[in-house]
C-alpha cells in the first residue's frame, strides 16, 4: 500500500501533459489575450471548473492565466474543503509540494548571477562532506558493494536531478529503508498514521539533512542518469553556507518580500490558517481529509525549510513568482532577479553526457533550474508540478503563466489536469475560429 502510494503520488505523467497549453505559438498571443479579457471566450474552462466541482467531486479549484501587460484572469469555484464553508479563491492557501523547487532553483541562479556561486562549482566546495561519495554498484541494490564516484556533484547537478543523490520516495528496496531509518526525509504530507502516507521521524535541521546524505551511497553516477533527487533540498543547506542566512529567510528578503509573495510560507502562521485548503487522498476514486486546515502538518514548524517540497502558497502568490521568470526579472518596474540569471536557469541545464530520455516524468523534455524545460512544439516552456495537483507554467516567449490548484493525492487519481489541458485548448480554438 505504502509503495503504490508514493509511487503513484509522484507519477507526473498525467501532471504534466498539459505542459504543451503555455506552448502555443506566438502569433496566437493576441488571440489569447483576448480570451484572457473577455469571460465568454473561457466557455470550456469554466465548463471544466463547473464540471469537476461539487459534490462526489473536488470541493473547489482555482485556474489561473495570465499574460504581460493584463490582468491575471482566475477561474474559482467551490469551497476550501468539504466540510468547510469559506469559498476558495486566489488567496486560498495551497500545499504546492515541488512546485517549491523551481523556487528554490531560482534562488540558485540569483545567486550564480551574484558570482557567490558556480553552475559548475563541485558541491564539495561548499559542504566538505560531499568529496568522497560512494556509489551503488547495482542501483537500488546493496548498500555495502558500493564504488567510488569519478565525478564530484555540482550544482548544476543539484539543479537537474542529475547528482545521483537518492530519494527516499523513489528508490527502493534497502537504501530506501536507510534513508528512513536515518530521518533523511525530505518532505511530509500528514499528522495522521496512515499507512502509506505517514514520513517517519525526521532529522532536525538541514545541516543534518545535508550531512546525512552525504554519508549515503549515491545510486547513481554524477552527470549519467536523471533521477528525482532531494537535489533542490541539498541546495537550501549550499544557500545557508553561502549567504550566511537561514534558507527561509533568504527566500523571504531575496524572493517572497520584492514579489509581494506575503502568502507563501514554510509553517502557516495560526492567524492565516482558515485560508488553508483541506488536502484529500483517492481511495478507489473516493476523497478522504488527509489533511485538514484544524489539524493540518503544515501549522507545525518543519524539521527543516524543504527546498524540494515544502512551501504553501496561493494561486496569486504563484503567479507573481510565475510572472517574474516571465519578465525575465524584473516585477512591478522593480528588477528582483537579473536577466542572465533567468534566462539560463530557463533553458537546457542537463549536462551533455545525460540523455534526456531519462525524464521519464515528462516525455520530450529537458531540464533547467529546478524546472522542466519543454522542447520541440513545447519550446520555451519553463515550470513543475506538485503531488496535491497543483501545475504552475510559464511560457518564456511570450510570458504567459497558466495554472491550476487543486488538493488531492495523487494527482493521477483523477482526469482532472488532462481535462484540463483539453478545455484550454478549446477555449483558444473556439476563440480563433470565432475571428476568422
Amino acid at each position: 500500500m505504502e509503495r503504490e502510494f508514493l509511487e503513484s503520488a509522484l507519477d507526473r505523467r498525467s501532471v504534466m501533459r498539459f505542459a504543451a497549453i503555455a506552448g502555443l505559438a506566438p502569433a496566437l498571443m493576441p488571440n489569447l489575450a483576448w480570451a484572457i479579457t473577455e469571460p465568454a471566450m473561457q466557455g470550456h474552462l469554466h465548463a471544466f471548473v463547473e464540471r469537476w466541482v461539487g459534490p462526489g467531486k473536488l470541493p473547489g479549484m482555482v485556474v489561473a492565466l495570465g499574460l504581460p501587460g493584463y490582468d491575471t484572469k482566475f477561474i474559482m469555484r467551490g469551497s476550501e474543503g468539504f466540510d468547510d464553508p469559506d469559498s476558495i479563491t486566489p488567496d486560498s492557501l495551497f500545499r504546492i509540494y515541488s512546485m517549491t523547487k523551481p523556487i528554490t532553483g531560482m534562488a540558485t541562479m540569483l545567486l550564480i548571477g551574484e558570482g557567490k556561486l558556480g553552475l559548475d562549482q563541485p558541491l564539495a566546495d561548499i559542504l566538505p562532506k560531499f568529496g568522497k561519495m560512494q556509489v551503488q554498484v547495482t542501483p537500488d541494490g546493496s548498500i555495502t558493494d558500493l564504488r567510488p564516484a569519478k565525478t564530484h556533484i555540482t550544482i548544476r547537478h543539484l539543479l537537474t536531478h542529475t547528482s545521483g543523490l537518492a530519494y527516499g520516495i523513489i528508490q527502493k528496496g534497502p537504501i530506501r529503508d536507510a534513508l528512513r531509518e536515518k530521518g533523511l526525509i525530505p518532505g511530509k504530507v500528514t499528522r495522521l498514521k496512515i499507512p502509506g502516507m505517514s514520513r517517519g521521524n525526521h532529522v532536525q535541521g538541514l545541516e543534518a539533512f545535508a550531512d546525512g546524505m552525504a554519508d549515503m551511497p549515491l545510486v547513481y553516477e554524477p552527470a549519467t542518469t536523471w533521477s528525482y533527487s532531494p537535489g533542490l533540498d541539498i541546495l537550501g543547506r549550499v544557500i545557508e553556507v553561502v549567504t550566511g542566512q537561514g534558507f527561509d529567510t533568504f527566500l523571504r528578503e531575496r524572493l517572497f518580500d520584492p514579489l509581494g509573495m506575503t502568502s507563501t510560507f514554510f509553517k502557516v502562521p495560526s492567524a492565516e490558517a482558515a485560508r488553508l485548503t483541506t488536502n484529500y487522498g483517492v481511495f478507489k476514486t473516493k476523497l478522504v481529509p488527509i489533511d485538514k486546515p484544524s489539524n493540518s502538518v503544515f501549522l507545525d514548524q518543519p524539521p527543516f525549510p524543504f527546498g524540494g517540497s515544502g512551501l504553501v502558497s496561493t494561486p496569486r502568490d504563484y503567479d507573481r513568482f510565475l510572472r517574474m521568470i516571465g519578465n525575465y526579472g524584473m516585477s512591478d518596474g522593480k528588477r528582483v532577479m537579473g536577466e542572465l540569471a533567468v534566462r539560463v536557469g530557463t533553458s537546457n541545464l542537463l549536462p551533455r553526457t545525460v540523455d534526456p530520455a531519462d525524464i521519464r516524468f515528462v516525455p520530450n523534455s529537458h531540464f533547467g533550474a529546478g524546472g522542466r524545460i519543454g522542447t520541440g512544439p513545447e519550446a520555451g516552456i519553463f515550470g513543475w508540478s506538485g503531488a496535491a495537483g497543483t501545475v504552475g507554467m510559464v511560457d518564456m516567449r511570450s510570458g504567459m503563466t497558466s495554472s491550476i490548484f487543486v488538493q488531492f493525492m495523487p494527482p493521477t487519481g483523477l482526469e482532472v489536469l488532462p481535462e484540463f489541458q483539453q478545455a484550454l485548448r478549446a477555449d483558444v480554438t473556439a476563440l480563433m475560429e470565432r475571428r476568422r
